[in-house]
């Protein structure tokens, strides 16, 4: 540290915007006095060196590719780290005279005055980083496979072609024999990198089911509920990575973006989408494991008469507003069976209220 800010006593206030190459530095002192701008690389070693000062200071960074090892690493030397949320970082992006120096300038100004307003995050444990590796891994080679299988599709119907209608698993050795002549150049090729995705694909997947087992094997808690499998309970598991930092379980749904945006003003109460403001790969998932609850073969439970209630109240959007309340009560349910380790009773509810008939209990 320099001896501008040695020199000083009290708290100091650091705001750090991070770059890719070089991060800027804004230090205040505890009476909002402005002591320095630097720029510093954006390598451990450079860091270490600069935030290797005795004593503590709270250092404001904003959420971003950078900013979970770099966290971790202030946290080690002995620094308050606040995460600034990206969604309360307007004034920032709004900001006509935009700049490194501005914007550490504005992170460490808020984050001395009231951290609060920049509703913190909690980044993950660099070993909880690396097992969601594997699960954000296996979601892109998927992502891949289905681009390149809707490619083959529409390329083939464009020739006046049709492909016939198979899993994603089985494309590549079905779709083989209805390929034109003419476009088979161009398109076996993508055949044969969908078949070794495949390969890759369930090669991650018995990972996943692997790690899952032997390092958490609370997801066999949360499986319990028809519809959540390996991968949805590993990636619920490892987002939230700590059930105790909710206080109450109903919390959870505006986490992961799952509650209605709220723009009440006087007798209006319009009905608005979710907030997504959470983790997309985690809504995702709870989603899919929602509209199988309500499919065809979604076994009988609370969650499915409760959501099949809410779908008959209205046309087609009524059952997508239903789709999505009861991914997020699943949300809900999932941590509480994390939580209290019970067996999950799927007409527990039904059962209280004497509707589940004697043969059934």
């Amino acid at each position: 540290m320099n001896n501008v800010t040695t020199a000083r006593e009290g708290k100091l206030t650091m705001g750090l915007d991070l770059g890719d190459r070089y991060s800027q530095i804004c230090v205040l002192a505890e009476d909002g006095e402005l002591l320095e701008e630097a720029r510093v690389r954006t390598t451990a070693a450079a860091l270490r060196r600069r935030f290797g000062f005795e004593g503590s200071a709270r250092v404001v960074l904003e959420a971003g590719a950078h900013s979970p090892w770099v966290s971790r690493l202030l946290e080690e030397l002995g620094h308050e780290v606040i995460v600034a949320n990206p969604r309360r970082l307007r004034l920032i992006y709004e900001n006509h005279s935009k700049s490194d120096r501005v914007d550490a300038a504005y992170l460490a100004r808020v984050g001395r005055l009231d951290p609060g307003l920049l509703a913190p995050l909690r980044h993950r444990s660099a070993t909880t980083q690396a097992d969601l590796v594997l699960l954000r891994s296996r979601e892109a080679l998927v992502r891949s496979r289905t681009a390149l299988i809707n490619h083959t599709r529409g390329a083939v119907k464009a020739a006046g072609g049709r492909l016939p209608r198979c899993s994603a698993v089985s494309f590549a050795s079905k779709v083989r024999a209805h390929i034109p002549a003419e476009l088979e150049p161009a398109l076996l090729a993508v055949l044969e990198t969908i078949a070794h995705l495949n390969v890759q694909i369930r090669t991650l997947e018995l990972r996943i089911q692997e790690m899952a087992e032997e390092r958490y094997p609370e997801t066999q808690l949360l499986r319990q509920v028809p519809g959540v499998g390996p991968i949805t309970a590993a990636t619920y598991l490892l987002t939230l990575e700590d059930p105790a930092r909710f206080p109450r379980s109903r919390a959870v749904g505006s986490y992961l973006g799952l509650r209605p945006r709220q723009k009440d003003s006087g007798s209006s109460r319009p009905q608005l989408r979710i907030t997504k403001a959470g983790d997309e790969a985690v809504r995702r998932l709870l989603v899919g494991a929602a509209q199988y609850i309500l499919g065809r073969f979604g076994p009988d439970s609370d969650l499915r008469r409760w959501g099949l209630r809410l779908a008959e109240q209205g046309g087609k959007a009524a059952k997508k507003r239903a789709v999505v309340a009861v991914a997020r009560k699943l949300s809900v349910l999932l941590l509480r069976l994390w939580v209290t380790g019970e067996v999950y009773e799927p007409l527990r509810n039904a059962r209280l209220r004497g509707q589940v008939p004697p043969e059934c209990s």
